[in-house]
């Protein structure tokens, strides 16, 4: 059943600190975003946001696999530990070398990648609070997108560049991809780690081949507007979700093995991020003018199943926790909200001896089913 939920309409108490959750009323769906009553939250939300432009192009926001969120907010990238319900200033960089343009974990939940708009990428052992090292990727301008497989750290820059780095060895450029005339603003690995799809400010979409030092499958060039969001599917390995920029406002999916489009969806708005769900066969998008709305699908029906709103400004960035069932989105509203979208997190039949139980973030909130 659709459900359209507005957590404008929400009651004051609704509005909590990362350290403590209100429960919400029965039948709705639970939004927290982040109060001014911790001193770092406020940094968080007023200062940071309002000095980091509106910029469509970038990815700042990102959780790891240890469950620590990071957002990255001009020159400084804090972390939110949502176990702990901590929060760090991990990196600030200096004038000549950010603002910062980019973050990405790596599959182990320990480094980050950073990148700048000096073209540097810096790595940092969050564990240890240290940075390891810094890359030089050959980018011309700023990298404004990430994205890891295995040791291999993949950059795009707004110089239309694609640079695959190991990051194990010194001399760290494997190859380069040239598919782009303008900024490349997404980046994403396929699960098996064989195939990467970009999208970029030209409007176009590639698909390449890791085995391949610079040879792509296929170029995609239904959208008309520029292509952040991109998401390959969990559950068929060959299928990509795409969605547009402003003048576009389509959802497209893929076959990357034929590049055939097998279905466009039109949602009226500009489309910032996409992301599957692990558990059962649904998608969520994020969007722009004029809801700034979140929009949950049933695939491959693509009837909606639910509206979330509560941003005020276009949905930027968002990332999906750990366990799978929460979503965070960060606006050009400057907030930072929280969305229990796909399900309950899987509860361990039984617990080790002795062993202390940590609660479940957002485990004792109402959820969207």
């Amino acid at each position: 059943m659709y459900r359209n939920i507005d957590c404008r309409d929400f009651p004051s108490s609704s509005i909590c600190s990362l350290n403590h959750f209100s429960p919400l009323s029965p039948h709705q769906i639970t939004s927290l975003w982040l109060s001014l009553f911790s001193l770092s939250i406020q940094i968080l939300l007023n200062v940071s946001f309002s000095l980091q432009a509106d910029d469509f192009y970038l990815n700042l926001l990102d959780w790891g696999s240890d469950n620590v969120l990071a957002i990255a907010l001009h020159h400084t990238v804090f972390l939110w530990d949502a176990s702990k319900g901590s929060t760090t200033e991990i990196v600030t960089v200096d004038e000549d070398t950010g603002p910062v343009t980019s973050i990405n974990w790596a599959a182990d939940g320990r480094c980050l990648a950073v990148g700048l708009n000096s073209s540097q990428v810096q790595l940092w052992d969050c564990a240890d609070c240290r940075r390891v090292r810094t890359l030089e990727c050959g980018h011309e301008s700023r990298v404004g997108s990430l994205a890891w497989n295995d040791h291999i750290l993949t950059t795009g820059g707004a110089d239309g560049k694609i640079i695959n780095n190991d990051v194990r060895v010194s001399s760290h450029v494997v190859n380069t991809y040239r598919g782009h005339t303008l900024e490349v603003c997404g980046l994403k690995w396929s699960g098996s780690g064989q195939n990467l799809a970009s999208g970029g400010n030209d409007n176009a979409v590639n698909i390449w081949d890791r085995s391949s030092s610079s040879q792509r499958l296929h170029r995609l060039v239904e959208h008309t507007s520029a292509v952040k969001a991109l998401e390959w599917c969990p559950f068929q390995t060959s299928l990509l979700a795409t969605g547009g920029g402003g003048r576009d406002g389509r959802i497209k999916f893929w076959n990357t093995r034929t590049g055939a489009c097998l279905n466009t969806v039109e949602t009226g708005s500009q489309v910032s991020s996409l992301l599957w769900s692990n558990k059962e066969r649904e998608l969520l998008s994020s969007h722009g003018f004029t809801q700034n709305q979140l929009t949950l699908w049933k695939y491959p029906s693509m009837v909606k199943m639910a509206e979330l709103n509560g941003h005020t400004s276009r949905v930027l960035y968002t990332a999906l926790s750990s366990n799978g069932c929460t979503v965070a989105s960060a606006g050009a509203d400057e907030r930072l909200m929280f969305w229990n979208v796909f399900g309950v997190p899987e509860v361990a039949k039984k617990a080790a001896p002795k062993k202390v139980v940590v609660p479940e973030a957002f485990s004792h909130v109402n959820r969207i089913r």
